[in-house]
């Protein structure tokens, strides 16, 4: 078995679902969060930046259309062809009364080349009115949905503010199998004070679910977060390098075979990113996760359900 077909990746699953090149334009829908305007809480998740983890999304003072072709500009500098999906990633975009969520998910849908739409959220903020318009719009065009889960951990989950427990996320998952509609978890490998056992405790609990696919980030330590103030005064242990590679590893040996893997890192403004600095170096990180899948001789769902 070499490199290419030891994980079920993203690129692989695009081009099998449709016969092209897919590339992700990050779009700014305008939305802000619960954790941020005080209905939960402010400030965010602790991790989370000014941006709401858009931080290379479009500029939210234009519109869709406009933030569509500025992007797709840029991007075609490095790809020249290709078919698009319109990623809502900033904040949390479905927290917004439904007619607005109608209007601008399908201007996204009628942008030129755009296959797809992937919408950014929290389990708390979809409704069954959302879920079912969503549905309908699947129908049109792919829609997959992305749900900030991060861990399963109970202390983890009151230390970042996420300020859901994790049935919300179940009954969340459990409604929009209803409605067919695709969902991709994601996961922080590194939060403070969680070890390997932790991590993989969230791979496993997750792994329980109807999902499509799942994100392995990195903990970024973002300047000026609340997470930049923790650490700043009361420093914890982050990642090497060589640790977050075997957790990766681990992680994907024990995901079921047929979710497909979005992300196994991630990346980090260069201005904002306190630590950890060797994730900057993306392709040393991606073939170091390469080099022990074949050193392990190992692939994804080798261990599935076996612990």
């Amino acid at each position: 078995m070499n490199n290419k077909i030891r994980y079920n990746n993203a690129n692989r699953f695009f081009r099998e679902k449709f016969g092209d090149k897919i590339i992700k334009v990050a779009l700014d829908g305008g939305f802000t969060c619960p954790n941020r305007d005080g209905t939960l809480s402010y400030g965010g998740c602790i991790f989370c930046s000014e941006k709401g983890s858009g931080d290379f999304a479009g500029d939210r003072s234009l519109d869709i259309e406009n933030q569509f072709e500025i992007s797709k500009k840029k991007m075609n500098e490095k790809w020249k062809n290709g078919k698009y999906i319109a990623y809502f990633q900033a904040f949390t975009n479905t927290y917004a009364p439904l007619d607005y969520l109608k209007e601008i998910f399908t201007k996204a849908s009628n942008l030129p080349d755009v296959v797809g739409i992937f919408i950014a959220t929290r389990p708390d903020c979809i409704t069954e009115d959302i879920a079912k318009f969503l549905s309908k719009l699947n129908e049109k065009i792919y829609v997959c949905i992305e749900l900030g889960f991060q861990t399963s951990k109970k202390e983890s989950i009151q230390l970042i503010n996420r300020c859901y427990e994790n049935e919300v996320f179940e009954n969340c998952v459990k409604m929009l199998n209803k409605y067919n509609i695709d969902i991709i978890v994601h996961t922080i490998l590194g939060l403070p004070y969680e070890d390997k056992k932790d991590m993989l405790n969230t791979i496993k609990y997750v792994s329980k679910f109807n999902i499509s696919g799942i994100k392995l980030q990195l903990l970024h330590i973002i300047k000026d977060t609340s997470l930049h103030k923790l650490y700043v005064k009361k420093p914890f242990k982050t990642l090497t390098l060589e640790e977050y590679i075997d957790i990766v590893v681990s992680c994907i040996e024990i995901l079921p075979p047929n979710i497909v893997i979005h992300r196994i890192t991630g990346d980090g403004d260069k201005a904002t990113l306190v630590e950890p600095k060797w994730s900057l170096n993306k392709k040393v990180v991606l073939n170091g996760i390469n080099k022990e899948l074949n050193t392990r001789n190992t692939f994804q769902g080798r261990l599935f359900g076996l612990f």
